[in-house]
């Protein structure tokens, strides 16, 4: 055996160090790492195995803080076994803590009093870690530096804290500084414009130490101090915002319904629109339509129609403290970032597209939240919680954090009414707790069912109204101010509107005179007479394109109208005129300049548009990350009892030949040991075909079946006959 083969036989590996931890000490690792036992393994050297997998140990390093991270980098530059001591020198004295946590994570490992890192970790933190670039077996001497020419040592300086590799305009010129500091080793050459700087040479210009700041601690929090009734009276005015903005979105889309786009999502239009029927601004609007789709209330059809489901409807029924669980439930959980909606240096990104996925979206959310519920009573500024969540979740090659990505779950937290005046609210605090009332339906005003209708045209709601009353008002009102009290306005448009959807002015009238306390106002009934009147004398044909009108003045004004001289409109008899447009758009264009159109079929007859269309389509499963759940103390305990008679079970398999015998010699064996407490080696194909070596003590056979005690698993096992290739005396 050579001397290295020698070296690595008395290296302990993972899995024997592994076995050498308490119960304890496994659960405290399967409670830090629950990936570990989902499934259970065998045995120890199946956990070991999935312990150093990437996957598991890429999930592992996430959890990692940026002390934890620095210190973890430090043990990966040995390749063999180091101190705590040796950690200590390169990083700080209070590493020690943090190698325990390492250890009991299971990212190291101990040999004797020493630790050792598994290589798979170093793969997994790359080639240069820390900043460093690779050894070189040559001696440097290092008092050399002190002769080096001019411009050395600042080309060192710019290399010594990382990353080692530098650019340089030719290596081989002569008398050059490069050229010396690579005659003296301190300089490793790549190709003829790249250099690397030794690892040696980075340490000794570091003095021994490996990171230019040590972060051992979080950095502090600094923010306002909130009271929790200021905090808990904003979230409750944000909640119920948030709650109605989403139905009244998606009741307008039931109505008028947007398209997706032909590279998928909203178009920058139909953003525009439904921020204007909202009345709030429009990133405010993309959130309300993201939410929607991440808790599954729309859907997007194969014709490219954004409608609301049937999950609306259900959603509709619950009450607010379900809603609002609900919607929190879906955006702490999804990984799509809205903030990344509208920016300029991000315009093929759009609403409910499939560009905004960020996997690390729910991390961020979750450290957030953790930050705010710990420290109550404030809002935490900006930059200091940038730099906690930094601290807690440091940069790494594939994901990134960036103050924008904070600012936008910050604002978003505040919409949603985690947060009120950027304080945890009550609310928020016994959701994170898992509490099961949360006190909001008593918070939140109830809905109310009467409205009072002015003078002016408006009517005011003074408070939140019924789901019916809402949705049928609505349709012929449009939403002027909300607050605590909402006022509609009932004008031309929205009264064609509602005309357009099917209701008469009869209806409208006789629905404004059950839920007012109010009398209809003069105004308004005559608005509402002259309307349904006009509504429909003009029709506009699906047939690309036609206008009929039995009234030929409205015929030869429409001809003269210069709003509309760009349709290009042609007159084929007194009372029609046909164009090259959609009729969709014809209909679109003659509102636009003051005309009443309605649509018409092939029969003649009015078309109606439906009150509230529902999508067909079942909503598109959302990219979710949910954070692997903690197993229970009884799912450890039977975790542990597992690998411990895998290990058992291991050390007694046996080993030898398979027996190979006749199927008579094989029956006649097996009848001659029945029940005597013999042990006989067989030898067992499984359903695959693999021929394995086993012990039993064969107990009856029937139909076929052999019954005996499997030494491997201490248990009775049936055994088919035919798949017994031989028996032996063991």
């Amino acid at each position: 055996m050579s001397l290295s083969q020698s070296i690595a036989a008395a290296q302990p590996s993972f899995a024997e160090e592994l076995r050498a931890r308490t119960d304890e000490e496994l659960i405290k690792l399967f409670s830090l790492r629950p990936d570990l036992i989902t499934p259970v393994p065998a045995d120890i050297g199946a956990l070991a195995t999935r312990a150093t997998s990437s996957p598991s140990l890429i999930r592992a390093i996430e959890t990692l803080n940026k002390w934890q991270l620095q210190i973890l980098e430090a043990t990966a530059l040995f390749d063999t076994s180091y101190t705590a001591k040796e950690i200590a020198d390169l990083t700080d004295i209070s590493a020690k803590t943090a190698l325990d946590q390492l250890w009991e994570i299971g990212l190291i490992y101990q040999d004797g009093k020493k630790f050792r890192t598994p290589r798979a970790v170093r793969d997994i933190l790359g080639e240069n870690i820390a900043g460093l670039g690779p050894t070189v077996a040559k001696a440097i001497d290092f008092k050399a530096l002190s002769k080096a020419p001019a411009g050395a040592k600042e080309l060192l300086d710019q290399l010594t804290w990382g990353p080692p590799k530098g650019q340089v305009a030719d290596i081989h010129k002569k008398g050059s500084p490069i050229e010396w500091l690579l005659k003296n080793h301190f300089l490793i050459p790549v190709d003829s414009r790249t250099v690397l700087l030794p690892r040696e040479v980075a340490l000794y210009l570091r003095g021994d130490k490996l990171f230019k700041e040590i972060s051992p601690t979080q950095p502090k929090i600094s923010g306002k101090k909130i009271t929790q009734s200021e905090s808990d009276r904003a979230a409750i005015a944000a909640i119920s915002t948030l709650l109605r903005l989403i139905s009244e979105l998606l009741n307008y889309w039931g109505e008028e319904t947007p398209t997706a786009i032909q590279s998928g999502g909203l178009g920058v239009r139909d953003v525009k629109k439904s921020s204007e029927h909202l009345g709030v601004a429009e990133n405010f609007a993309i959130f309300i339509a993201e939410l929607a789709y991440q808790i599954g209330l729309i859907s997007i059809e194969s014709d490219g129609r954004i409608l609301p489901n049937a999950n609306f409807d259900i959603f509709q029924t619950k009450s607010y403290e379900e809603q609002w669980r609900d919607v929190i439930d879906a955006w702490r959980q999804s990984t799509r970032v809205a903030g990344l909606i509208g920016r300029t240096d991000s315009r093929n990104i759009t609403a409910l597209g499939p560009e905004v996925d960020r996997p690390n979206a729910p991390r961020i959310k979750k450290l957030i939240l953790e930050i705010f519920s710990d420290n109550s009573g404030s809002a935490p500024d900006l930059t200091s919680l940038t730099n906690a969540i930094t601290w807690r979740y440091p940069h790494r090659k594939t994901l990134t954090v960036n103050q924008d990505l904070i600012s936008w779950t910050v604002r978003e937290s505040e919409w949603l009414g985690i947060t009120g005046a950027f304080a945890i609210s009550s609310f928020a605090k016994k959701y994170l707790e898992n509490e099961k009332k949360l006190g909001l339906d008593k918070a939140l005003p109830a809905p109310v069912d009467p409205i009072l209708i002015q003078g002016d045209k408006t009517a005011i709601a003074p408070g939140p109204l019924t789901i019916e009353i809402s949705r049928h008002l609505s349709t012929f009102a449009d939403i002027e101010s909300r607050g605590s009290a909402t006022v509609y306005r009932f004008s031309e448009s929205s009264l064609r509107r509602g005309l357009d959807h099917g209701h008469t002015g009869e209806e409208i009238r006789t629905f404004l005179k059950e839920i007012s306390k109010t009398p209809v106002p003069q105004p308004l009934d005559y608005l509402i007479s002259d309307i349904a009147r006009k509504h429909g004398r003009l029709r506009v044909g699906y047939a690309n394109c036609y206008i009929r009108c039995d009234d030929e003045t409205v015929i030869a004004a429409i001809l003269k109208d210069k709003k509309l001289e760009h349709l290009r409109l042609r007159q084929i008899a007194t009372q029609v005129l046909i164009g090259d447009a959609e009729s969709s758009d014809m209909m679109d264009e003659l509102r636009e300049a003051g005309y009443f159109p309605a649509g018409e079929n092939g029969q003649g007859s009015v078309i109606q548009i439906p009150v509230s269309l529902r999508a067909k389509s079942k909503p598109k499963p959302q990219r979710t990350f949910v954070e692997p759940t903690l197993p229970s103390n009884e799912m450890m305990a039977m975790a542990i009892k597992t690998l411990r008679t895998g290990e058992r079970t291991t050390s007694r398999k046996p080993s030898g030949e398979i027996p190979r015998s006749t199927a008579e010699k094989t029956l006649d064996l097996l009848n001659e040991y029945l029940g005597k407490g013999v042990a006989l080696q067989i030898g067992y194909a499984d359903t695959n075909g693999a021929v394995s070596l086993r012990v039993i003590d064969p107990i009856s056979i029937s139909f076929g079946t052999l019954v005996a005690r499997d030494h491997l698993t201490n248990g009775v096992t049936p055994f088919k006959i035919a798949r017994i290739t031989g028996v032996a005396l063991s």
